[in-house]
């Protein structure tokens, strides 16, 4: 079992910046590879970015790319999301979670363990 909590979110204007982390404790966290989705209301759940076990991978929804930035801090059991120039449109709950089934990593179906979300709100 892997329990996660992400903190960081609030509101922002557009432009601004916001940092989420996603603290995890239990099984061995830092065997396996983490992301960042996100869901707004009435709708699925969406890709944002993956960091590999390790760090040496990461990977970006086209929508962030060049915005936002994974890392993960393995000694600290934690995992960032730092966004920058927020868009109206990021608007979402945002969720993180642990990777530990095959397929794609920009599938939902591939996380086993998820947080329960934190708000970003982004006000134009």
């Amino acid at each position: 079992q892997v329990q996660l909590v992400e903190s960081g979110g609030g509101l922002v204007q557009a432009g601004g910046s916001l940092r989420l982390s996603c603290a995890a404790s239990g099984r061995t966290f830092s065997s396996y590879g983490v992301g960042w989705f996100r869901q707004t209301p009435g709708k699925e759940r969406v890709f944002v970015a993956t960091i590999s076990w390790n760090s040496g991978s990461t990977y970006y929804a086209d929508s962030v790319k060049g915005r936002f930035t994974i890392s993960r801090d393995n000694a600290k059991n934690t995992v960032y999301l730092q966004m920058n120039n927020l868009k109206p449109e990021d608007t979402a709950v945002y969720y993180c979670a642990v990777r530990t089934r095959g397929g794609p990593y920009y599938v939902v179906g591939a996380y086993e363990y998820w947080g329960q979300g934190t708000q970003v709100t982004v006000s134009s």
